[in-house]
């Protein structure tokens, strides 16, 4: 004899519990993509963008210190800032045997001809200096690390406050001639730090 088969009859509440289950579900996989795609994102374009806007910030920085537009700000910390921002391929290009033979002429003429040696050159010849001879510590491990870019973020903190300072307020690091570049530039140093330690965090 064959037992008859019952249907369970689906009440408002167990379609309601279904729908609010796979909302659920749908939600947490909404937020596992947001998270995946913002850290693909980050190894990729534009994290590599930001490094080199970054650096070249900097860099513009010190050739506006460099010119008639000199600061009272400490611009000798841009040179920590560029070690640590400065992208992959030219850090190791010049790590290699190209900036040991730039390091050594630079070394050279800093000592034997002093007189020769321009103002202008002694902070990038410091630059190279301490790429080619940084240890591997700072080179490798803390260059890719949460501590290079926290470093990074406190020197640009430290340089937007200064310069702030050196310009008699807020409203004037927007409004003088030479304080407009200056600020804009110092801002840019923020996209690459804060970028890389908001990634690291998600």
């Amino acid at each position: 004899m064959v037992k008859p088969s019952y249907l369970k009859m689906v009440t408002d509440s167990d379609a309601a519990d279904l729908i609010s289950n796979d909302l659920r579900e749908l939600g947490n996989a909404a937020k596992k993509l947001a998270t995946h795609a913002v850290q693909l994102g980050a190894s990729g374009f534009p994290a590599a963008f930001l490094q080199w806007l970054a650096s070249f910030a900097a860099i513009y920085l010190l050739i506006l210190d460099r010119t008639n537009w000199k600061t009272n700000i400490l611009t000798s910390l841009l040179i920590p800032y560029i070690f640590f921002s400065l992208s992959g391929v030219i850090f190791f290009f010049l790590r290699g045997e190209f900036g040991k033979w730039v390091a050594a002429i630079a070394v050279v003429l800093r000592l034997f001809f002093p007189r020769r040696f321009p103002d202008w050159l002694e902070l990038p010849g410091a630059l190279i200096l301490l790429i080619v001879v940084a240890p591997g510590l700072f080179a490798s491990t803390m260059r890719n690390d949460a501590i290079g870019e926290a470093i990074c973020l406190i020197i640009s903190c430290y340089l937007l406050q200064e310069h702030i300072r050196a310009s008699g307020g807020f409203r004037n690091s927007f409004t003088k001639a030479n304080g407009i570049s200056n600020t804009i530039g110092i801002i840019l140093l923020f996209v690459f730090p804060v970028w890389a330690l908001v990634v690291r965090v998600l």
